[in-house]
């Protein structure tokens, strides 16, 4: 009776794993990731309703300031560092803070979203026809504002990537290498343009991001968009998905190395592709030099 009682050979025990084979193969398999990954999701309607449900319906930006835009950046961002400090997973309990992946998440995203803002947006005044006119204090003509608002909009875009990309491996495990490569290349693709589109599109009742085309700026300038996320959404969903913890600084290198990569890329698409809309002389970037070197 005793030996009918074993579970068959190969069998995954039942109970003491605390539901770890019947866990869904949308969540990470680290607690800590597990629950960073689904705080910054649930935080997402926190800012998102902040800024597009009220701020952009009401008009209240009509009456904003320097000030006030800074404070609608503060206020979208700042939560995601301090909500994490006080409302401690059950797995971040028995972790240092470095150890924890929240903490590792932000400084990934706010080392790549500064580079974004600080370099990038510059090939968007260069490249796409973009512009910036509403009041804010800039860090090389690039407002506040967007510096903050970017890092929370990237960590929701990253952790949407994040369980879709270990759904979508976890669907094609039993298919050979390269077809997998193939499903995960294109379904990063197709997500980064979706997302960059949407983001643009969201945006559209802002009368204060202007664009020379907003019609090529959807279609093509999307796509330029995209590259961020292309580079971004694989390498950022690589901290601590399997057995080796990450510590700070590789978190640190791997998202300056993201940025580094989107950099050059960026920069190939302007020499060799040029603007996708006809940039007024006082904006151009000389062709030697890299886009944020112009006279600002």
């Amino acid at each position: 009776m005793a030996a009918a009682r074993r579970p068959a050979a190969g069998a995954k025990p039942r109970g003491g794993g605390g539901g770890a084979g019947r866990r869904s193969a949308w969540l990470a398999a680290d607690g800590s990731k597990r629950w960073g990954e689904a705080f910054f999701l649930l935080y997402t309607p926190f800012w998102l309703t902040l800024c597009l449900g009220v701020v952009v319906p009401f008009k209240l930006y009509e009456r904003f300031t320097e000030l006030e835009y800074l404070i609608l950046g503060l206020v979208s961002t700042v939560p995601a560092f301090l909500i994490p400090l006080f409302l401690v997973g059950k797995a971040d309990s028995v972790r240092s803070l470095k150890d924890r992946y929240w903490v590792k998440a932000n400084i990934w995203i706010i080392i790549f979203s500064y580079v974004g803002n600080y370099f990038w947006t510059h090939y968007f005044f260069t490249v796409l026809g973009a512009s910036y006119t509403f009041p804010s204090w800039r860090m090389n003509n690039v407002p506040h504002t967007t510096f903050l608002l970017t890092h929370a909009c990237f960590l929701f875009y990253h952790m949407a990537s994040n369980m879709t990309l270990r759904r979508l491996r976890h669907s094609t495990a039993h298919l050979p290498q390269s077809i997998r490569w193939l499903f995960e290349a294109a379904w990063i693709l197709a997500l980064s343009y979706f997302i960059a589109y949407l983001e643009t599109l969201a945006i559209a009742n802002f009368p204060y991001y202007e664009f020379i085309d907003r019609d090529i700026m959807y279609k093509v300038g999307s796509l330029f968009y995209a590259i961020y996320f292309i580079v971004s959404f694989p390498m950022f969903s690589r901290i601590d998905e399997k057995d080796e913890k990450w510590n700070l600084s590789r978190v640190a290198v791997d998202s300056l190395g993201a940025a580094m990569l989107v950099t050059i890329i960026l920069d190939l698409w302007r020499i060799f592709l040029g603007p996708i809309v006809p940039i007024p002389e006082s904006r151009r970037c000389g062709q030697p030099g890299l886009a944020w070197f112009q006279s600002i």
